[in-house]
């Protein structure tokens, strides 16, 4: 069990990083915010917990790798790197505009320390989470561990299995793919648009070894990391039970806020709600 200290300085960063996505994407005027706060927390519990790495040296050889497969919600891994040192935070609010490295969706070329390939393009993480990880068995016997998230409606990508079979009949246990099972995709729920569940048994089939938690439960995700290093012999997937938009009680459980940024009345309530001044919302904004 954490303790209160810990859960206090977690929930701290977890809020902040709410507060930096509604901000984002209201300055950008576009994003991805329904997907980004659901993983708030993965994110907080990961970089702040569990992962090996040196904000001050992101090249650093011996770094964990973190792929955001879902690439669309960005906007929250941006947040947690500039929360963790990686790049100044005055730079978050250059997201999405012209010659930014914060793009809609992460992008290698653009040089932003801290993101390790470029994805978008639903599928493509997780396939080349598999081969890194697979590289690594390889090079160094599991020195290095690769962290992967995934959507849940990302998962009706057909190369998404081929993936995970590749990583399950590879035993890639130093693979750990954290799905966000928020139950919402861009044109609605899951089960209606194509049915994934049981997401549990399907990853156990596929060799993977399969563990839920609670995602926006420091206690459980932090339980579930603890749990997925000491699983050997095959990969581990992390089903998180998240809610999309968490934290905003407009966005909660609404898929029409999948990719549409809030307006000013819109955006200033998400920021009361979360806790801060409305005029945090336009501090160190360049005019």
């Amino acid at each position: 069990m954490l303790d209160d200290n810990d859960l206090q300085k977690y929930s701290e960063i977890a809020r902040r990083i709410r507060f930096d996505v509604i901000k984002m994407t209201y300055h950008a005027g576009s994003g991805h915010p329904g997907g980004s706060m659901s993983i708030a927390e993965i994110l907080t519990i990961l970089y702040f917990k569990h992962l090996a790495h040196r904000p001050s040296e992101p090249h650093w050889e011996n770094r964990d790798r973190v792929i955001l497969s879902k690439g669309h919600a960005c906007p929250a891994l941006y947040a947690v790197l500039a929360e963790a040192g990686y790049y100044p935070r005055d730079e978050m609010w250059t997201l999405r505009k012209f010659g930014s490295r914060l793009q809609g969706h992460p992008a290698l070329d653009k040089g932003l320390p801290g993101i390790e390939v470029s994805t978008g393009s639903l599928g493509q993480g997780i396939s080349i989470a598999v081969g890194i990880a697979l590289s690594f068995k390889h090079l160094d016997n599991n020195h290095r561990r690769v962290y992967t998230i995934l959507g849940d409606g990302e998962i009706e990508e057909g190369q998404v299995w081929e993936a995970f079979m590749a990583a399950g009949h590879y035993h890639l246990d130093n693979l750990v793919a954290i799905i966000d099972n928020n139950d919402l995709q861009i044109d609605g729920f899951v089960s209606d648009v194509m049915n994934v569940h049981p997401i549990f048994d399907k990853m156990k089939a596929f060799n993977w070894y399969p563990i839920v938690a609670e995602g926006h439960d420091f206690n459980s995700l932090n339980n579930a990391f603890e749990q997925a290093k000491q699983v050997k012999g095959m990969p581990v997937t992390i089903i998180a039970k998240t809610v999309k938009g968490k934290g905003i009680s407009y966005m909660e459980n609404v898929a029409g806020w999948h990719g549409k940024a809030p307006n000013r009345e819109l955006a200033i309530k998400a920021v009361e709600e979360l806790g801060f001044p409305q005029s945090a919302l336009d501090k160190d904004i360049a005019k």
